[in-house]
Parts: structure tokens; sequence; C-alpha cells
């Protein structure tokens, strides 16, 4: 079984999904590269969200590092 792996940035998986979540996040979040397993093309909703969730808790968590 071959796994097909995809870069992509979060702005790509927001707009797919969640596009009225588009405004609460700046550029520097958005242009996050994302790595997918199996492709944006098979990815479900409730795996997008826990995407974005992860990402929001990232970028929190280095905010206070700079």
């Amino acid at each position: 079984m071959d796994v097909e792996m995809e870069t992509v940035k979060l702005e790509q998986i927001v707009m797919k999904w969640f596009p009225d979540m588009l405004p609460f996040f700046n550029q520097r979040e958005l242009n996050s590269m994302i790595v997918l397993r199996d492709g944006l093309t098979i990815l479900e909703p409730e795996d997008a969200m826990e995407i974005i969730q992860f990402s929001i808790c990232e970028h929190q968590s280095t905010g206070f590092l700079h």
C-alpha cells in the first residue's frame, strides 16, 4: 500500500473545511506547513479540526518565547 504524503499550508486546510475561521489566524499561522500522511483530498473534517487546534496551540506556546 502506497502512502501519499502531501505538504500543504494550514491556510489550505482552513479554507477547505472552515473558511469562516480564516480571520482568526495571522499570516504566519496560515503559512505553517502541515505534512498530511494521506494527502489533502481524503482528509476528514474532524481530522482537519484536530490539525487546526494543534496548530493554534503550537503558535500560542511559541508566542511566549519571542
